[in-house]
């Protein structure tokens, strides 16, 4: 069989920052060495919130990329308010109650009058232009990933319109996830979104998802085939760090307003008003974007002190303190529709020799993964006492200089494994 031809439409590509851009990075790099070529079709003009220049070194020099121009309403937002047009396109939206009339407005825009997201007016002109770029280059398949699900109008577009095979991949949920309760969605809006998941799901020739509660809930919607490729870890070559001589709790990643773990500020009070031990050696640090409502949960505990607040950092200079950070802090949404997110970053925690802490909803996927492959401890938001036992053993063990995690299995989320699994999937479609 000759190579086949896939066509990944993307928004996030480097010089894109953040989570949303590993996967289809890494599935990118490893794809030719299985005998599928990659076109990857990316905005030439896209406003990412986050950049990191260093991961234009990661792309693979096997990779077609096709560009074109696209019409960015983010960057007509920016010119009334910066701030708030990148914190709300990264997903951290303020606190309702503290929204002020212009992040109010910008939430109703975003959720109302582009629908399924910002990126909407990018669809008609890529399905015309991808249309002949398909025929000339005899592309076997199309993948969209999202979100942002605008790119899947696109692949929908093109079904109609080429004799391709189309796959969707859908790193987030369309119409569960966390934040589009928060959109000030209008009945019509709200249908709108369900009408266009429905037509996605049900014209795709396969639907690739992250995790299994997301398949459970999409086979209420669809009976086409589904399958679960989540995200995972790269064997990068990294500088051996090391470790903090502080009792390091690291969170690295957005730290989005709901995603406040108080019961963890409470834990981390009482062990630091009871413990002087804990109290002298104790630092938080947080390594990328933190809304203000965690800031001013962790200052009402008494905890600023011992916060590091170290900002956004590459995706090298994170994997370092990965490395040097004593503990790993992993928090989700205590949210039931929350209970299919996998941080892409828990794959790189897990091959960090760091010991995680999770947090997060009861039944949630990623609390598997940390149990089976022996990685840290998940807990629920409502385990305060299991949250402080866990951070008195790790303590403990610091303090005897045998803290380190034990994991096993973890050969099933290497990038190249996973990529070999999307590989057979695209030959069997």
């Amino acid at each position: 069989m000759g190579v086949l031809k896939v066509l990944i439409i993307t928004y996030y590509w480097p010089p894109a920052g953040g989570p949303g851009v590993q996967r289809w990075l890494k599935f990118v790099k490893y794809l030719p060495s299985f005998g599928v070529q990659p076109h990857v079709y990316i905005p030439e003009n896209p406003t990412y919130p986050l950049t990191d220049e260093g991961l234009l070194a990661e792309v693979s020099p096997e990779a077609i990329l096709v560009k074109k121009r696209i019409t960015e309403p983010y960057a007509w937002a920016s010119v009334f308010s910066k701030g708030n047009t990148k914190k709300i396109s990264s997903g951290i939206i303020p606190d309702k109650k503290k929204q002020s009339a212009l992040q109010s407005l910008m939430l109703w825009v975003r959720g109302n009058l582009f629908i399924p997201d910002a990126r909407v007016l990018w669809v008609k002109p890529s399905v015309h232009f991808l249309a002949d770029y398909i025929q000339q280059h005899d592309i076997d398949t199309v993948i969209t990933t999202g979100p942002p699900h605008s790119l899947h109008l696109i692949g929908l577009g093109l079904k109609q319109k080429a004799a391709i095979k189309w796959i969707t991949d859908f790193r987030d949920p369309w119409t569960t996830i966390g934040y589009h309760k928060e959109l000030k969605l209008s009945k019509y809006a709200a249908n709108k979104h369900k009408t266009l998941e429905s037509r996605v799901l049900n014209t795709a020739d396969a639907i690739l998802v992250t995790s299994p509660t997301t398949r459970k809930e999409f086979m209420e919607l669809t009976d086409k085939p589904i399958s679960v490729i989540t995200n995972g870890y790269d064997n990068e070559v990294v500088v051996k760090q090391p470790l903090d001589d502080k009792f390091t709790l690291a969170h690295i990643g957005s730290f989005l307003s709901e995603r406040n773990p108080k019961v963890l500020w409470q834990a981390l009070a009482e062990l630091v008003n009871d413990n002087p031990e804990f109290a002298e050696k104790f630092r938080l640090k947080l390594i990328g974007a933190v809304s203000r409502e965690v800031l001013n949960s962790i200052a009402y505990y008494g905890l600023n002190s011992y916060v590091d607040n170290l900002g956004y950092v590459s995706h090298a200079e994170a994997v370092a303190q990965q490395r040097k950070s004593q503990v790993l802090l992993l928090i989700e949404i205590d949210r039931p529709e929350t209970k299919c997110i996998i941080p892409g970053k828990l794959f790189e925690y897990m091959v960090s020799n760091r010991p995680i802490l999770a947090i997060g909803p009861e039944g949630a996927d990623m609390a598997e993964i940390v149990k089976t492959t022996n990685t840290g401890v998940f807990a629920l938001y409502t385990e305060k006492q299991k949250i402080k036992d866990t951070l008195t053993q790790y303590f403990s063990e610091y303090q005897k200089g045998t803290l380190k995690s034990h994991a096993i299995g973890l050969q099933h989320y290497s990038r190249k494994n996973l990529t070999e699994q999307l590989a057979l999937l695209l030959k069997s479609v």
